[in-house]
């Protein structure tokens, strides 16, 4: 079967590596993968169209300029005809518009998969407002999580259409990789402790420094890295600088070198508000690293608090900062829990096992496709 997947170049790390690990992934079951990506002209070529390219995958751009650019239509179904497309499967309420737009004049089966929708903005409530009532349309949903799964059986979403699989990641990608970022930020004996994802208040970064400003009290050789590109950049770089901690601070960006980066850090650290199954911390545990995570989410389906990472209620710096300083200073519990989490993400959350999911529901959705075909024929023929 051809699967072609959509997704905008606006998507951020977690959706854009989940796909590209799942599109690799599929090959191995017989699927013919193509990696649509949607690009606005007026800024940079996409970094997820650069990285499927570079892991094999058949990438198709998509031109959109602008939020809505109906042209992004005709050229979707254009792709749908040239590579005659069993499967489309959108990420993100942009992508699921067009891909429904698209859909009706081929008969493709359509497939979403909703990560969640993370942001209070008004703009973007109503954005993921529109995109669920869209969803109840679609042929079959997706989610990583039950809390995404509940949202959408609220706003209606056939619960027969919603189907939860997990995020899944290649293990051996990130195992036993050599630190690129370490020497760059924290030379010498200095501890690093690592925060990877899109830079936005739901991620919690503010609460870090304020926790790093009370490790930094006891733990002075120790330093923190941010990982990802956001809005709120600015607004924590100042509050790294009110808090006196900028000397201690670094802000790295977006990386094409994540393995590398997971392996020049001691623990990874989400302390996220919101969120549904977050695929820095099953990367981190597959490089083996002790991960502190907020309760929120999938996340306690991943961690098992004192097992494979520890975890805490949103909101608590102090307990935030206890935990880096209990990881930091307990080098054996930091290697069980990197160990266990390591063990754990390689059992229940591998790309082998989230691809062999997906393939089931492709060949179902396919099987009804085709038993609804057959008894309207049947039905007009009586």
């Amino acid at each position: 079967m051809t699967i072609l997947f959509l997704i905008s170049s606006e998507g951020y790390y977690g959706v854009e590596n989940m796909l590209v690990g799942l599109a690799r992934k599929l090959a191995q079951y017989g699927c013919h993968c193509l990696v649509g990506v949607f690009w606005d002209s007026r800024f940079s070529y996409p970094k997820v169209a650069v990285e499927a390219q570079r892991q094999g995958l058949k990438v198709e751009i998509v031109k959109c300029n602008g939020k809505w650019d109906w042209s992004a239509v005709r050229q979707i179904l254009k792709l749908l005809l040239k590579h005659n497309v069993d499967i489309l499967h959108p990420h993100g309420y942009k992508a699921d518009l067009y891909a429904y737009a698209a859909s009706w004049p081929n008969r493709v089966g359509l497939l979403a998969t909703c990560h969640n929708w993370p942001s209070k903005l008004l703009s973007m409530r109503i954005y993921a407002a529109l995109d669920r009532m869209l969803l109840r349309r679609y042929d079959k949903v997706i989610v990583v999580s039950e809390v995404v799964a509940g949202i959408l059986r609220r706003s209606g979403v056939a619960p027969e259409k919603t189907t939860t699989i997990f995020n899944g990641v290649d293990v051996e990608h990130f195992r036993g990789a050599t630190p690129t970022l370490r020497n760059e930020i924290a030379p010498g004996e200095d501890a690093v402790v690592g925060f990877v994802g899109r830079l936005v208040p739901e991620k919690g970064g503010a609460l870090l420094l304020r926790a790093a400003q009370q490790v930094l009290a006891l733990c002075q050789k120790t330093r923190f890295v941010l990982i990802g590109e956001g809005p709120s950049r600015k607004e924590w770089e100042a509050l790294a600088a009110q808090l006196g901690i900028s000397q201690q601070v670094s802000f790295a960006g977006v990386r094409d070198d994540m393995p590398g980066v997971y392996a020049s850090l001691d623990v990874v650290v989400l302390p996220s508000l919101i969120e549904a199954q977050p695929m820095c911390l099953l990367e981190a545990m597959a490089a083996g690293k002790p991960v502190i995570a907020t309760r929120v989410g999938a996340v306690p389906r991943l961690i098992t608090s004192g097992k494979t990472g520890l975890l805490l209620e949103c909101g608590d710096v102090a307990g935030l900062a206890s935990g880096i300083i209990r990881i930091l200073r307990d080098r054996k519990l930091a290697r069980q829990l990197g160990k266990n989490g390591q063990e754990h993400v390689s059992q229940y959350y591998s790309a082998e096992a989230m691809a062999k999911s997906y393939v089931a529901q492709y060949q179902q959705l396919l099987a009804n496709r085709r038993n609804r075909t057959r008894n309207e024929v049947a039905w007009e023929a009586s």
